[in-house]
């Protein structure tokens, strides 16, 4: 009787992502020290992308940048400044993911568990929402290790670092993506797209 009590609490304690090895925690430590609080500051434009300082002129969000110089830090292929500009960026690097992702080692993951779980294990795992609109930019993040329970998957998706018009180290994807219509709902219910890379 006891046990049969337990039961549903066990399960909920064991169905999470794998739980995080000691390479996701070392791959979360190097994005978590780009210090994204403190560089691809909102409202600012960069004096460079891949190091997040700011210049003196006005500008907007630079969530894609972030991604692409976390890529470039770890010697990751990604498309980035000035191969394209930063309007529209994130969208732009869910197209060439899909073309030629594959060629640079990218590969899609079809699910947000999935998506938990490769980061858990040190692998680089990017989430983005493409815009539907071509007039309205679309959003990117990291997906970092996370021991976050079943349930908690679910509900908020996988745990992320973000610059955006919020720079977090550490959010969910139904908070870092709440600006983009659609983006999230649940691990049911999403338009978010993941792809993963061996680190090399």
């Amino acid at each position: 009787m006891v046990i049969r009590r337990c039961l549903p609490f066990l399960l909920a304690a064991c169905l999470c992502a794998g739980g995080v090895t000691p390479q996701g925690a070392q791959l979360t430590e190097r994005f978590a020290a780009m210090d994204v609080e403190h560089h691809w500051l909102p409202g600012h434009r960069l004096a460079d992308w891949r190091t997040g300082e700011p210049s003196q002129s006005k500008g907007s969000t630079h969530c894609s940048a972030f991604l692409a110089a976390a890529c470039d830090r770890i010697g990751i292929d990604m498309l980035h400044p000035p191969e394209h500009g930063e309007n529209y960026l994130a969208t732009a690097q869910v197209d060439w993911l899909k073309a030629e992702g594959p060629k640079h080692g990218w590969t899609p993951v079809d699910s947000p568990f999935r998506a938990q779980e490769l980061a858990n294990q040190g692998q680089v795992v990017v989430v983005l929402f493409p815009s539907p609109d071509p007039f309205k930019s679309g959003h990117a993040a990291l997906v970092r290790a996370s021991d976050k329970s079943q349930a908690l998957l679910e509900a908020e998706g996988p745990q992320i670092i973000q610059a955006g018009a919020e720079n977090a180290t550490s959010t969910s994807v139904k908070e870092g993506f709440h600006h983009h219509r659609g983006a999230w709902f649940s691990a049911r219910d999403y338009q978010v797209v993941f792809f993963a890379h061996a680190l090399p």
